[in-house]
């Protein structure tokens, strides 16, 4: 397909030359593409336009709207819960007691209270959140990715963009999505895009979460699912693997983290022994220091930050991931998705209030409000947009179910209507779009779909209305099939 901007113009840049930068294959295209456009800026003196990024935070098992974003203070006692709404900064805007930083930052950011689509299981509302869509499509399979699953946002978002200054457009982390009874989650690959296209899937968890028995921001925030117990796990890490793969590398036989590794070990091993051999053009040089650099490298451990800077997204797997996020866009990603706990975390059939206020709440508050204020510092936020989602929301009546699992009451799954959460690239703060029922139940005006959020990142993006994706087989297909929430940047 058409990419919004080429910036490989071959008026300007001799064949041979992007031949003889694209022998280093085996970084992929896309690096001797950033290394051959600075090359060029700097012999003209061009200046680039401000890239456009995307951050996703993506809450895995859905979170309750009547305890986060659309409390309903004045409704029925078995539907209003036990946490109180807080005055925020913007005068008529209230959210949940236990998310003050946020409050107090509202002025950033605006809520979509009517996101709605029509689907209660897990699986299925994943796919249609991932991927934009308020239908399944009729192969669509369960816990099964397959190539012809539609592509998630994340790697359309990649492939209709132009990468900046880093060979990967898109990003997801810090683990994949996955139920460890049932599998990989469908909705979160290229699909029918194609392998090139597929998300770099940063695997930063040393081990995957076992859904059935903990959740939360490990290493202080994790918690027993089911029995709501803390329950740290000394064993588990957060490591940070290097983020240049090459084309193939997510194929089947290559899933395997530890052949990753051996790859980018060989691959770093080449680059600096073909330097050292000397005639590489400054194109190819730049290149090579880019990425064979430890220094450059280092600095997307997010381990070796600065302290203070750790405390104030907080030394945690949520705050790791979001100040990785920050560093991806930073460095020229185009969108990073991240998942926000592993897949049990916001899932709180029981045990939901005391989960929320001392494992999820407060974790998620501390670590958004440092993404805002980071962008905002570093001159990006009015270039990035960040959503916050889950793949629904939860029932407006509160239960207990199975008393023999869960100490406490909690709620179910809602596919009816959900509060997404919008902040930066060009949104104006603030603001409450759509409303719900008294009990929080449906939309009672400004209904909006997945459809319409897949448009607005897309918009926020900057992709031609117009655009298309291909699958393998050259056939187009819209990028859109529905508005951006326009009012959002209004």
């Amino acid at each position: 397909m058409q990419r919004t901007a080429n910036f490989l113009d071959s008026r300007a840049i001799s064949r041979r030359a992007v031949l003889q930068a694209g022998s280093l294959g085996l970084l992929g295209l896309s690096t001797a593409d950033v290394a051959i456009w600075r090359a060029r800026a700097a012999e003209t003196g061009a200046t680039t336009k401000k890239p456009r990024a995307v951050i996703y935070l993506f809450l895995t098992g859905g979170l309750s709207q009547h305890d986060s974003f659309d409390m309903k203070p004045e409704g029925p006692v078995d539907f209003k819960g036990e946490f109180n709404p807080i005055t925020t900064r913007t005068p008529g805007i209230q959210i949940c007691e236990h998310m003050p930083l946020l409050a107090q930052r509202s002025e950033r950011w605006s809520l979509v209270r009517s996101l709605t689509h029509n689907n209660n299981g897990h699986d299925a509302a994943t796919y249609m959140m991932l991927t934009g869509k308020s239908a399944l499509p009729p192969k669509y399979r369960a816990m099964k990715p397959q190539s012809i699953d539609l592509p998630c946002l994340t790697a359309i978002a990649g492939s209709a963009t132009r990468p900046q200054n880093h060979p990967p457009p898109s990003v997801v982390l810090p683990e994949k999505l996955y139920h460890s009874n049932s599998g990989t989650f469908s909705g979160q690959f290229a699909g029918m895009l194609g392998n090139k296209h597929e998300p770099w899937f940063i695997e930063a968890t040393d081990k995957p979460h076992a859904y059935h028995s903990y959740s939360g921001a490990f290493p202080k925030y994790l918690f027993n699912l089911h029995k709501g117990e803390q329950a740290d796990k000394v064993d588990w890490r957060f490591d940070v693997p290097n983020l240049t793969l090459p084309e193939g590398v997510l194929e089947p036989r290559f899933r395997e983290r530890r052949e990753i590794l051996n790859i980018v070990e060989q691959q770093q091993q080449h680059l600096e022994a073909q330097a050292s051999v000397g005639g590489y053009d400054r194109i190819r040089q730049s290149v090579i220091s880019l990425m064979a650099d430890p220094k450059v490298r280092e600095a997307f451990d997010v381990h070796k930050a600065d302290p203070k800077l750790l405390a104030r997204y907080g030394d945690n797997s949520f705050g790791w991931s979001l100040l990785m996020a920050k560093r991806l866009i930073e460095a020229g990603v185009t969108m990073v998705q991240v998942n926000m706990g592993n897949f049990g975390s916001w899932d709180l059939h029981g045990n939901n209030f005391p989960m929320l206020k001392q494992f999820l709440f407060p974790p998620t508050d501390l670590a958004v409000s440092a993404l805002l204020d980071d962008l905002q510092e570093s001159g990006m936020l009015d270039d990035t947009l960040v959503v916050m989602a889950g793949e629904f929301g939860r029932t407006p009546r509160i239960s207990h179910i199975a008393p023999e699992i869960y100490k406490t009451s909690g709620r179910d799954h809602w596919g009816p209507v959900q509060t997404a959460w919008f902040a930066g690239g060009g949104v104006r703060g603030g603001q409450v779009l759509g409303a719900t029922d008294a009990s929080g139940a449906y939309p009672t005006s400004d209904p909006q779909k997945p459809e319409n959020f897949a448009a607005t990142i897309y918009h926020a993006l900057g992709i031609p209305a117009e655009a298309a994706w291909h699958d393998a087989t050259g056939r187009p297909y819209p990028i859109y099939e529905a508005q951006p929430i326009e009012r959002l940047f209004a």
